[in-house]
């Protein structure tokens, strides 16, 4: 009987991971990153002022600080095996393609919950019912807008995080016009799609899904200001145990601190939609 030849080529297809450029647009927490809590002080109203004032002694007030505060989370992997003779037998660097799969599957994770911080407790709104694409997706962007400019937001460091469905649905919904300004305007460097209405446009494959209540709330867009919300990422630490001798192998595994969150008291910078 003839024998059979098996090819193992060079390279190995890894899988894909999310798309995570849209949380450098964010005030860095991360040099905090080793204590448990974040307290981020919000300052209280701001005095009234009288034109003209007729009556004295004016009336003496106290404001009234807001402590807002956040903690910190400790994400570790699975342990992975791999057996010796993989490292001496397959034509590919096994190792190498451990590593990557560690490192991106603990930032996939980590970067959706740092979503979850900044969209939970916050301004969410309804986008549509029946889990339909709304039709009318340029028009929630405006309103997006107006409720930052409203809230007198810098106009500078407005972002927008959609899903595909409603990236895809919003290009469908521009003019000729507004679509070609916003593709000329893409950054590839800072992984944005374009800029429109003054908001740098990101595409994340998921963004949150709800499952507190009874029936779950998928979010699709996420609008915010980069002051508003923050994050806190720590160094990924790499755990080894090579050459076990009762694995006969090696065994890795990793560890990463990381937190974030909205950190204006009043809500103000961040809006979500869900369907």
């Amino acid at each position: 009987m003839a024998l059979q030849t098996q090819i193992w080529l060079a390279d190995i297809v890894e899988p894909l991971f999310a798309d995570n450029s849209f949380a450098s647009r964010s005030i860095n927490h991360s040099g905090f990153v080793n204590h448990n809590t974040v307290h981020v002080p919000n300052a209280g109203a701001a005095p009234s002022v009288v034109k003209n004032r007729s009556q004295l002694p004016a009336q003496i007030g106290q404001r009234t600080d807001i402590d807002l505060t956040y903690q910190m989370a400790e994400y570790t992997t699975d342990p992975i095996f791999i057996p010796n003779v993989d490292e001496t037998e397959l034509s590919y660097d096994k190792r190498a393609s451990v590593l990557y799969q560690v490192r991106e599957a603990l930032a996939t994770t980590v970067h959706g919950d740092v979503l979850k911080q900044w969209i939970t407790g916050g301004n969410t709104h309804s986008a549509g019912n029946n889990n339909t694409v709304p039709s009318d997706i340029k028009q929630i962007v405006l309103e997006i807008k107006e409720k930052f400019d409203d809230a007198d937001l810098p106009q500078n460091g407005r972002c927008l995080l959609l899903t595909p469905a409603f990236y895809n649905a919003l290009l469908k919904q521009l003019t000729a016009f507004e679509g070609q300004s916003f593709l000329a305007s893409a950054n590839a460097q800072r992984g944005t799609l374009g800029n429109l209405f003054g908001f740098d446009i990101y595409m994340r494959s998921q963004i949150m899904t709800d499952d507190s209540g009874q029936n779950d709330k998928v979010y699709h867009m996420v609008g915010w200001q980069e002051g508003c919300v923050s994050r806190a990422l720590g160094q990924t630490e790499l755990f080894t145990d090579e050459r076990n001798p009762a694995w006969y192998g090696d065994i890795l595994s990793a560890l990463v601190r990381a937190g974030g969150s909205r950190i204006r008291n009043d809500k103000n910078g961040l809006e979500a939609y869900y369907l």
